[in-house]
C-alpha cells in the first residue's frame, strides 16, 4: 500500500515513515524542512529514510495548493498520513500567523486533494491541546471542547471539523489523532525533555512551570507510531448508533472518527525530571516558574475506545524510554560534535 506521510522530516512522520518501509510498503514524503528547529535534525532524519528504494521525497509547503495537487496526481496515494503542521504551544503566541497558513490552509489543501483523487483513508495529527480548559480526567473524545487556550489548539480543533465537513459532503473517510506529550529518539528540541536532558548535561538551569505542579500524560514514540499504524487499515464507517439528539463529537454519521493516543499514565514533572536527572547522572538546576500561556496543567487520555477497534496498548514506561532518549541524544550530538 502506497503511503503519503506529510511531515515524514519531522518526529513522528520519521518514525511513521520509516514503520511503513519495515513492513515493505511504499512511502511518499513530503515536508517543507523549515527553520522552526534545528533544519540539521529534519536532514539527518531523511537521510536515513532515503536509503531505502522504497521511499521518495517531495520538498514543499502545505499551503501550496498547485503543488500539493501535484503530489497526488504524479504518486497516487492510496492513504494519506497528516503529519504536517507549524507545532508548538507558546511560539504560536508570538507567530500566529504561521499557525493558520500551515494548519489551516495547509489542511484544506490536504482535504482538497483527497476529495479530488478518491484517497481510501486519511488519517490526520489533531492535539490533546484540544481539551483546552476541560478538566475532567481522562480527557475522552466524547467530551466538548470548546474552549482553547492557545491558537495551536484552536486550529488543531479546526482541522477536526473540516474533517467532518468533508467526510459528510464527500464521503472521505477520516480519522483523527489527539497525540499526548510524544517523547523519544529523534525527538523535537522544543518539547521538555530534550530541553531538560540539553540542559542538564551542560550545567545549565531548566525553567519548571507552574511551580513543578503540572502532570502529563507522556508517550513514548513507538508507542504512538503503533497505534497510527493500527488505525490505517480501520477505516471509518458511519456510526449506525450515531443520533443528532445526543450527538457523540468521535464519530458520526459519516465515515468519521477521533482517537486519542497517549500512554493512560499521567506523570508528575518533578518525576519525569527526576528520571532525566538519573539517566544522564546529574542533578537539574531548577528555575521555578508560574503556568504560561495557552498551557494546561494536566493531560491523562482515556484510550478505550482506539483500545476496543485497535488493541492497542502503550508498553513504554518513562523509566525505560526516557533512558533511551538519552542514550540517543549522547550518541546523536557526540557524532556531531555539538
Amino acid at each position: 500500500m502506497k503511503l503519503l506521510v506529510t511531515g515524514s522530516a519531522g518526529f513522528i512522520g520519521f518514525y511513521v515513515a520509516t514503520r511503513w518501509l519495515a513492513e515493505g510498503h511504499e512511502v511518499i514524503g513530503f515536508d517543507s524542512v523549515n527553520d522552526y528547529y534545528d533544519p540539521q535534525l529534519k536532514e539527518d532524519r531523511l537521510k536515513l529514510l532515503m536509503s531505502n528504494p522504497n521511499f521518495k521525497f517531495v520538498k514543499g509547503n502545505l499551503e501550496d495548493k498547485e503543488q500539493m495537487n501535484e503530489l497526488f496526481v504524479a504518486h497516487q496515494p492510496e492513504v494519506v498520513v497528516h503529519l504536517a503542521a507549524q507545532a508548538g504551544v507558546r511560539y504560536s503566541l508570538d507567530n500566529p500567523q504561521a499557525y493558520i497558513d500551515a494548519n489551516v490552509t495547509g489542511f484544506l489543501n490536504i482535504l482538497e486533494a483527497c476529495r479530488n483523487h478518491r484517497v481510501n483513508h486519511l488519517l490526520y495529527a489533531s492535539s490533546s491541546s484540544v481539551y483546552g480548559s476541560n478538566t475532567a480526567m481522562p480527557f475522552s473524545t466524547s467530551q466538548n471542547i470548546s474552549h482553547p487556550v492557545s491558537l495551536y489548539a484552536a486550529t488543531k480543533r479546526a482541522n477536526e471539523l473540516m474533517a467532518h465537513t468533508y467526510s459528510h459532503l464527500f464521503q472521505i473517510p477520516t480519522t483523527g489523532l489527539r497525540f499526548f506529550t510524544v517523547y523519544g529518539p529523534w525527538g523535537r528540541p522544543d518539547m521538555a525533555l530534550f530541553k531538560f536532558t540539553s540542559a542538564i548535561m551542560n550545567d545549565k538551569p531548566i525553567s519548571v512551570f507552574n511551580h513543578g505542579q503540572m502532570r502529563r500524560d507522556f508517550t513514548y514514540i513507538d508507542d504512538i507510531v503503533d497505534g497510527i499504524i493500527r488505525l490505517i487499515p480501520n477505516v471509518p464507517q458511519p456510526d449506525p448508533q450515531w443520533s443528532g439528539h445526543l450527538p457523540d463529537p468521535a464519530s458520526s454519521y459519516a465515515p468519521y472518527r477521533i482517537y486519542n493516543i497517549g500512554n493512560n499514565q499521567p506523570v508528575n514533572l518533578m518525576d519525569f525530571i527526576t528520571q532525566i536527572e538519573q539517566a544522564v547522572g546529574k542533578k537539574a538546576l531548577i528555575n521555578f516558574e508560574p503556568l504560561q500561556p495557552g498551557d494546561v496543567p494536566e493531560t491523562y487520555a482515556d484510550i478505550d475506545p482506539i483500545r476496543e477497534v485497535a488493541g492497542f496498548e502503550p508498553k513504554t514506561p518513562i523509566t525505560i524510554g526516557i533512558p533511551q532518549f538519552v542514550e540517543w541524544y549522547k550518541s546523536y550530538y557526540g557524532q556531531r560534535g555539538d
